[in-house]
């Protein structure tokens, strides 16, 4: 069952033994690890904070003290290692608390959309937007089902469509569970942020548990307000007689990139609920590593 201990249980596992890793006493319990590990791998390539990150050429993330940042091309290897299959050209990366306890991560990405209009953000209807989020998360079940992913359903929101017309941020999440469930303990939630540029935005979406969203919304504005972006790139730097316009708003923003996150939470979801005893029997026997966790997949 997906559950919060379940989410916790994993994100904990994945960090207790990336930090185990580091000591001396236990590099000298672990077999030498392959090239192609990419847990290891990107171990070694994490940005740890602070640290000043420059992303697409279009900002700097200011980095906390108490953050890890995995660069590109392992952020990718890692999502696919927790059951994400493809790739995406967006991604800039994943931020992951120092805290093996924490319970979230996020993911980074940047739109080479062009100069998004904000002006709807003024008359959309919050009831409407979600009407449109469930048609079009019905289209998207089609393709989870042939990923061998849990259909998912819509129940409302869980952050209502929140524009700051001054920071040009936007703001929203939204609660879903495996179709057919009844469970409350099932909901899960991406909580999205975004900020706007000048030629494109970027979206910071953290992954957690329903019930934990409360504690965590703090850590995702926290990290939203360490993005800035550069002089000449930022939205107020826009030029209406050179600067491309995105074709769409806001409200689409929220509905069309919306539904496709879905399937990211879908499908680690259920790769929680796959090989969560695999974790637990790993916890307890903190000499093997990571890679074996992962590499059960491949078998089921």
């Amino acid at each position: 069952m997906r559950n919060t201990t379940v989410w916790r249980g994993l994100l904990a596992l994945m960090w207790g033994l990336w930090v185990l890793s580091m000591a001396p006493q236990a590099r000298a319990q672990q077999a030498a690890p392959k090239a192609d590990d990419p847990w290891e791998v990107a171990r070694q390539a994490a940005q740890n904070g602070p640290a000043d990150i420059t992303l697409a050429g279009q900002a700097v993330l200011k980095l906390p003290a108490d953050r890890v940042f995995i660069p590109q091309p392992h952020a990718t290897k890692l999502l696919n290692a927790m059951g994400n299959p493809g790739e995406d050209p967006r991604l800039q990366g994943l931020i992951f608390p120092a805290d093996d306890n924490a319970g979230w991560f996020m993911t980074v990405r940047y739109e080479d959309s062009g100069y998004i209009k904000d002006d709807d953000a003024k008359e959309w209807n919050a009831d409407d937007l979600l009407t449109s989020y469930r048609e079009g998360t019905e289209e998207n079940n089609k393709e989870r089902a042939k990923m061998g992913v849990a259909e998912m359903e819509i129940l409302g929101w869980a952050q209502p469509p929140a524009y700051d017309v001054a920071t040009h941020r936007l703001v929203w999440a939204m609660k879903s569970r495996d179709k057919g469930s009844d469970s409350e303990e099932d909901l899960g939630v991406n909580y999205n942020t975004y900020v706007l540029g000048r030629e494109g935005y970027f979206s910071m979406n953290l992954v957690t548990g329903l019930d934990e969203l409360p504690a965590h919304k703090s850590e995702a504005h926290a990290l939203l307000d360490a993005m800035n972006f550069v002089d000449g790139k930022r939205y107020a730097d826009f030029n209406a007689s050179t600067d491309h316009v995105a074709e769409y708003g806001l409200a689409a923003l929220v509905i069309g990139a919306g539904a496709k996150k879905l399937g990211l939470l879908a499908v680690i979801a259920a790769f929680v609920a796959k090989f969560a005893k695999v974790g637990i029997l790993l916890l307890a026997g903190l000499g093997l590593g990571i890679k074996r966790l992962f590499g059960k997949k491949a078998d089921a």
